[in-house]
């Protein structure tokens, strides 16, 4: 039974995450202009790729899009204290938000298909 735990986590959500690409969480530094000054935002990369569908799906590139979000932020509650972990956060938003708007069809699918149940 042990040994088919094993084999199950091997499988699993930690093979999931221990097999994710490097280069996906390589740093990537992009210079930008915020408020009229020239920054750099320093991310992981599959952050950025995440920011590039944001503001897509906003019809900005990234800059506009980052520097609209810092100013309506300030706007809002004033300096950030630490931007670049706003900005993972609000991919993480954008996340959790595109996971609740799935089709009704594919949550049927998810539903229909059979789930494993590891007992420890």
């Amino acid at each position: 039974m042990l040994k088919q735990n094993e084999q199950d986590r091997e499988e699993g959500m930690c093979h999931l995450f221990a097999s994710q690409n490097p280069d996906s969480y390589v740093y990537e530094t992009r210079s930008i202009r915020l408020n009229g000054q020239s920054t750099s935002i320093r991310l992981e990369k599959i952050f950025w790729n995440i920011l590039e569908q944001i503001a897509a799906a906003e019809g900005l590139s990234v800059p506009s899009f980052i520097s609209t979000l810092h100013r309506e932020v300030l706007l809002m509650w004033g300096p950030v204290p630490n931007f670049t972990s706003h900005l993972r956060c609000i991919c993480l938003v954008a996340l959790e938000k595109r996971g609740t708007e799935l089709p009704a069809q594919n949550l049927r699918a998810q539903r229909l298909e059979p789930r494993r149940h590891v007992v420890g």
